[in-house]
């Protein structure tokens, strides 16, 4: 089953706010076996309004509209929707209680524009908002329904979570709809396409395979539809088992997992603890790592060595080195790798440096061209990356990478060293 969402709001329009609404309903909306099919954006105008309803409802049978139902002039939804529906506006008792307590507890005085608020399409079935003072509404027509809440995010969220879905989920029979995602790091979205066309070749019909790559990660998400839910979960098991075999190099983790999660389960595992030495990410990477919570079970501390002094002074790089090779070097990140582990005292290390850019490349180390390194006590081991012309970007594409380098190192699956 489809349905479609419509936000109101010139605020919306204009980028003074981010419609975080739609993103939200449509997760939450999937989870009960709706998927959203339409988002549509629209000012604070009559015509917008009817026209983007007339639209939507002849495409799906569940709409969900969100925005202006305000007490100011501009909020036009609630009058707009009782005209649509041929019905008239009626004060509800119960929703006027509401915004009188609502008001006493912010201390603000009651005045007309507040007890409108309380003034509700006849024919539609009222939802009572405990989070604010403007209600929720559902109209029904010809066995399709139109819901309308406030633009608010807390006060929509209030409604959707503890009235509304599961009223849609009572009024509508929707098929079972199941996500699982695995998370890979290490190759390209069209090689892992080619690795997997295959696999994707035997999923049954009711099992999809989507892609979805950010920065280098790629999440391979297993949508799974059916009746049982119990019989979808065991077939999308069976399928994650089976990428678990053919592409276990690349996978870091599931759902919500991170490259620094993964790296802190594993460290906590063998009780070893990590530092690192970061020139082109600026710190970054320690930033990632300490996102994690307890990671001061395992991380000692930094290095910020973003000048050649600080590299010699408190990493031990040698000065030679670094006249002969460059600063973005195999030779000078080793052994800022090495430097950091042996003052830090830590089991394992990171150590990155490159040309973040957008300027300061040549011809032999373009921008976007970084070094890392890790080392441990099997040795240390670099590698030599090009990304591209973006400064951020390449930041966050050099972080991730130095984390799954680690991740390989702690696994034992880099090349001999």
């Amino acid at each position: 089953m489809y349905a479609e969402i419509i936000s109101i709001g010139d605020e919306l329009l204009i980028g003074q706010t981010v419609n975080s609404n739609a993103a939200w309903m449509g997760q939450e909306l999937n989870k009960i076996g709706i998927e959203v099919y339409q988002i549509s954006t629209i000012s604070d105008d009559k015509n917008h309004i009817v026209n983007a309803l007339n639209d939507a409802l002849k495409r799906t049978k569940l709409v969900l509209i969100t925005g202006g139902l305000g007490p100011t002039r501009d909020d036009i939804t609630k009058y707009t929707l009782t005209e649509y529906f041929n019905s008239s506006l009626v004060r509800n008792e119960k929703v006027y209680k509401q915004v009188e307590k609502m008001l006493k507890k912010r201390s603000i005085p009651m005045n007309d524009l507040n007890r409108k608020q309380a003034d509700v399409p006849e024919r539609a079935s009222i939802f009572i908002n405990y989070a604010g003072t403007a209600p929720a509404m559902w109209f029904e027509l010809n066995r399709k329904v139109v819901i309308s809440m406030p633009g608010v995010p807390y006060e929509m969220k209030e409604l959707m979570t503890k009235q509304i879905l599961p009223s849609i989920s009572q009024y509508f029979k929707t098929p079972v709809i199941i996500h699982r995602s695995i998370l890979t790091y290490g190759t390209f979205e069209a090689k892992l396409a080619e690795i997997l066309s295959g696999f994707e070749d035997q999923l049954p019909p009711e099992i999809k395979l989507a892609y979805l790559p950010t920065e280098g990660v790629i999440k391979l998400r297993l949508t799974g539809r059916g009746d049982r839910e119990e019989r979808i979960k065991k077939m999308i098991n069976r399928e994650i088992d089976k990428l678990y075999k053919i592409i276990p190099k690349y996978i870091f983790g599931e759902q919500d997992d991170s490259l620094e999660k993964s790296i802190g389960v594993l460290l906590k595992e063998k009780g070893e603890t990590l530092c690192t030495a970061e020139s082109c990410t600026g710190g970054m990477i320690a930033h990632q790592i300490t996102t994690v919570p307890g990671s001061s079970e395992y991380f000692i501390g930094s290095v910020v060595a973003y000048s050649n002094r600080i590299k010699e002074k408190e990493l031990g790089v040698n000065s030679a080195t670094l006249e002969k090779e460059g600063a973005v070097s195999r030779q000078v990140v080793e052994q800022m790798a090495q430097g950091v582990r042996e003052r830090f005292g830590a089991g394992y290390s990171i150590a990155t440096s490159g040309i973040a850019g957008p300027a300061g490349g040549t011809t032999e180390k373009p921008v976007g061209t970084v070094w890392i390194a890790v080392a441990g006590k099997n040795g240390t081991y670099s590698r030599k990356y090009i990304f591209g012309n973006d400064r951020m970007r390449n930041i966050r594409r050099s972080t991730l990478a130095a984390l799954n380098l680690l991740r390989q190192y702690v696994k034992g699956e880099l090349e001999h060293l």
